[in-house]
């Protein structure tokens, strides 16, 4: 079954950081780009940060320099590190790799 989860959401005051997780299965996990999009309320899905299969990263502008995308070929995941957290990244956070989305993990950035 193609498959991707995530993990690691939650709330965290301005400034904290917060690491999500995406644990993908029923594909060739290695041969895919793999990318975090995230999607605020009243707002269209916007690309936070992509890595291709080799490991080359691209970043949206808003995230550059505080947020870190990672891959674990070995064990099948993605990772995002965010750091400096702004009230503004607060959103559903979901993983995608082509046309397959995980579910979504919520992130709320607030005091």
């Amino acid at each position: 079954q193609v498959q991707l989860v995530e993990s690691g959401g939650g709330l965290v005051q301005p400034g904290g950081s917060l690491r999500l997780s995406c644990s993908a299965s029923g594909f060739i996990f290695s041969e895919f780009s793999m990318g975090w999009y995230r999607q605020a309320p009243g707002k269209e899905r916007e690309l936070v940060a992509t890595i291709t299969s080799g490991g080359r990263t691209n970043y949206a502008d808003s995230v550059k320099g505080r947020f870190t995308i990672s891959r674990d070929n070995a064990k099948n995941t993605v990772s995002l590190q965010m750091n400096s957290l702004k009230p503004e990244d607060t959103a559903v956070y979901y993983c995608n790799a082509a046309r397959i989305w995980g579910q979504g993990t919520q992130v709320t950035v607030s005091s």
